[in-house]
């Protein structure tokens, strides 16, 4: 058995009287609240300055987006603030730096080049894993997650003030895409490509919205999802992605066809709900957005395993349990969390089973005949 990784070293021994198995962070909580205030701080503060050079010093940003600008200010904290908080935990904590480790390793690369660009796509591009659940809901998933993806390219970079779009004859129809005010191309605003421009955000918005009704009606009708579902954390989310996508395409609709009726009220219920959602990101189930990242990490640790033949079998039944690497790391993150059983991970679930029942007829229901 291998010594405690450096992951662990700095563990706190439980409390006098706690109960046995009680988990335990590398610091106390006041320590890593502290950390992620600081974190989150200076993800805030770094994206303020970005903000202010990237737009030429305010050159090129517009006062009417400052909602979205102050939003993405308070995201930057939140995501800093509870992404720092998550791997503080001696599961998260070992998971990231074996992660961090398998996708910085020279190594790795050199053994396997194409592994890495290929886990992306399948874990954080098409997200397969989904559809052996189910096709339907991996083509929900694929329509939200593009649209979003869409949306935030859009949003961001012009909310911020790096992006302008400005007339190049003062007449139109030829107009100039700047970024950090260099022109990036010219383009005709009758055009396809024009069209495609100043609508990508209502081609989001169409993407958007069957995805997450799908998903609010699976949300209302299965029985298995409403037994544990939460409206906060399952339903809101939802519900905002559809009201964000509804009012975008009514500020179309208004422009177009009401000749600006009611636009005044729609942007501001649209900005409303985009603002409370980008705060509402960090504290939510839209935060494993910012946590799916570190799969890609964790699957080319155990890829790597598996290349170099280290895969560890069970030891009563001799099937494969995982890779060694991986199986070493859980009973290291149960040392961790004090539990005294981390020698149970070197079963396979089947003999796990069998061994329970088997304790169970020798000291519990032997005190029974």
């Amino acid at each position: 058995m291998t010594e405690p990784s450096e992951a662990s070293a700095d563990v706190e021994p439980p409390a006098p009287g706690a109960p046995a198995g009680a988990s335990s962070t590398p610091s106390g909580p006041r320590s890593v609240t502290t950390r992620a205030t600081l974190a989150g701080a200076a993800a805030s503060g770094l994206l303020v300055l970005a903000i202010v050079f990237g737009s030429r010093m305010l050159h090129n940003f517009d006062s009417a987006l400052l909602p979205y600008a102050v939003a993405t200010v308070f995201l930057a904290f939140g995501v800093a603030y509870r992404y720092t908080v998550w791997i503080s935990a001696p599961g998260a904590r070992r998971l990231f730096i074996e992660g961090r480790r398998s996708l910085f390793s020279l190594e790795n690369f050199r053994g396997a080049p194409t592994a890495l660009p290929r886990m992306a796509a399948t874990y954080l591009g098409f997200q397969k894993f989904l559809g052996a659940r189910s096709h339907a809901r991996w083509a929900a998933h694929q329509l939200i997650f593009w649209g979003c993806v869409l949306a935030a390219l859009i949003t961001f970079p012009l909310t911020w003030g790096w992006f302008t779009f400005t007339s190049g004859s003062g007449s139109g129809p030829g107009y100039e895409m700047r970024m950090w005010g260099v022109k990036i191309l010219g383009f005709d605003s009758l055009s396809l490509l024009g069209w495609l421009m100043f609508h990508g955000l209502d081609i989001a918005a169409v993407l958007v919205i069957p995805g997450a009704s799908y998903f609010l009606w699976r949300r209302m009708k299965d029985r298995g999802a409403v037994t544990g579902q939460r409206f906060a954390y399952d339903l809101l989310p939802l519900i905002a992605l559809i009201v964000i996508s509804v009012t975008g395409l009514l500020l179309t609709f208004s422009s177009i066809f009401l000749h600006g009726g009611g636009y005044q009220f729609l942007a501001i219920l649209h900005m409303a709900s985009v603002v409370f959602t980008l705060i509402y990101i960090p504290f939510g189930k839209f935060f494993h957005i910012v946590q799916r990242p570190a799969a890609v990490g964790m699957q080319l640790f155990k890829y790597t395993g598996r290349k170099d033949d280290e895969v560890f079998a069970c030891r009563r039944c001799g099937e494969p349990i995982d890779t060694g690497p991986y199986v070493e790391n859980l009973r290291g993150t149960m040392r961790d969390l004090r539990l005294d059983f981390d020698a149970w991970a070197e079963y396979c679930p089947r003999c796990k089973r069998v061994l329970r029942g088997t304790a169970y007829l020798s000291h519990v229901k032997k005190g029974f005949k």
